[in-house]
C-alpha cells in the first residue's frame, strides 16, 4: 500500500489511447481545412454549382419554362456557323487587347507620377479613384449622353469651334461605337490599375534608386533594371484581372449599346445575355458563355507559367 502511495498520480492513470478526432485537432493540415470549409461550401453553391449547370444546359435545347432535352453538341455546332458569334468574338478581342494594353500603359504612368514627391498627392490618389467607384451603370449612361448622336457635347464644341457643321453619330457608326464603348472601358479600368501599381512601387526601396543613380543610371535604366523587374508579379497578376474584367465586361457594353449597331459592340457576354434571357433559348445562350471559357484559361494559364519561370518565386536571381 506504502508502494502505490509513494507512485505518481499521472502513473496509476490509464494511458488513454488517441482518437482520430484528436489526432486532427492536433494536425495543422486538418485545422487549415476546417477553416477554409466555409469558403469551399461558398464556392461551391455560387461558383462551381452554376458553372456545371451551366455545361449541362449547353447541351440541351432548354428555353425559358421549359427544362428541355439532351441534344449533344447541337448548339455548339450551330455557333460554329453562326456569323454575329464569330463576330462577338472578334469584338470581345478587339475590345480586351485594346483596352488591356492602353489601361496598363496610363496605369503604369499615373502610378509612376503618384509615387514621385508632389504637391497635392493625396488629393491627387483620392480623384484618380473616382472612375472606379462611381458604379457601371451610372458611368455608361453618362457616356451615353457625351456620345449622343443629337446632344453630344464633344459634337456640339466641335460645332461652336467649326471644326464640323454636323453631329457625329459616335454610337451609331461601327467604328466610332467602338472606339467609344473602348474608350469608356479605359476609362473605367485605369485606376485599378495605376492604385495597384502604386502599392506596389510603395514596396521598392528607395535605397535602390539612390545606388543606382550614384553609379550614374538614366531615369530609363533605373525603371528598366529596377522598378520593372521587382513590379513583374504584380503587373503580371494586374493584367490578368483587367482582362478578365475586361473579357467578361457586359454593364457597359448593354447600357451604352445594347451591342449595336448591327452587332458592331456584341462581346460574347452581351451575345450570350441576348440569346438566353431575351431571346429565350437558354441552350445556345449557355453554349456562348461556355465558349469563353477556353478564352479565359488561356489567359490565366499565360499569367500563371509566366509567373513560374521567374526564379524570384524561389529568392533566387532572374535568368
Amino acid at each position: 500500500m506504502a508502494d502505490i502511495a509513494l507512485q505518481p498520480r499521472t502513473a496509476r492513470r490509464p494511458i488513454r489511447e488517441a482518437t482520430r478526432w484528436d489526432l486532427i485537432k492536433a494536425n495543422r493540415n486538418y485545422l487549415g481545412f476546417w477553416f477554409m470549409l466555409p469558403a469551399m461550401v461558398f464556392l461551391v453553391l455560387f461558383l462551381a454549382y452554376p458553372l456545371g449547370l451551366g455545361v449541362w444546359i449547353s447541351f440541351t435545347d432548354a428555353r425559358i419554362g421549359r427544362p428541355g432535352a439532351f441534344v449533344g453538341l447541337e448548339n455548339y455546332e450551330w455557333l460554329w456557323g453562326d456569323s454575329i458569334f464569330w463576330l462577338s468574338v472578334f469584338n470581345t478581342l478587339l475590345y480586351t487587347t485594346v483596352a488591356s494594353v492602353i489601361k496598363f500603359a496610363i496605369g503604369l504612368y499615373l502610378a509612376l507620377l503618384l509615387n514621385e514627391n508632389m504637391p497635392f498627392k493625396a488629393m491627387l490618389r483620392a480623384l484618380v479613384l473616382i472612375p472606379f467607384i462611381v458604379p457601371t451603370v451610372l458611368s455608361a449612361l453618362a457616356f451615353w449622353w457625351i456620345f449622343d448622336s443629337q446632344f453630344s457635347i464633344i459634337s456640339w464644341s466641335l460645332k461652336q469651334m467649326g471644326v464640323i457643321t454636323d453631329n457625329i453619330n459616335f454610337l451609331g457608326d461601327v467604328t466610332w461605337a467602338r472606339i467609344c464603348v473602348i474608350f469608356a472601358n479605359i476609362w473605367r479600368g485605369v485606376p485599378f490599375v495605376a492604385i495597384t501599381l502604386l502599392a506596389g512601387l510603395q514596396t521598392v526601396s528607395p535605397s535602390l534608386y539612390e545606388a543606382a543613380t550614384l553609379d550614374g543610371a538614366t531615369s530609363w535604366q533605373r525603371f528598366r533594371f529596377i522598378t520593372y523587374p521587382l513590379l513583374t508579379p504584380i503587373i503580371a497578376v494586374v493584367m490578368t484581372f483587367s482582362v478578365l474584367f475586361t473579357f467578361t465586361d457586359f454593364q457597359l457594353i448593354w447600357a451604352m449599346t445594347r451591342g449595336g449597331p448591327v452587332n458592331a459592340t456584341h462581346l460574347m457576354a452581351t451575345l450570350s445575355y441576348q440569346r438566353a434571357i431575351i431571346g429565350g433559348v437558354l441552350g445556345e445562350g449557355a453554349a456562348i458563355s461556355n465558349a469563353m471559357i477556353p478564352f479565359l484559361l488561356a489567359a490565366i494559364m499565360v499569367s500563371w507559367f509566366g509567373l513560374q519561370r521567374r526564379k524570384w518565386q524561389q529568392g533566387e536571381n532572374n535568368d
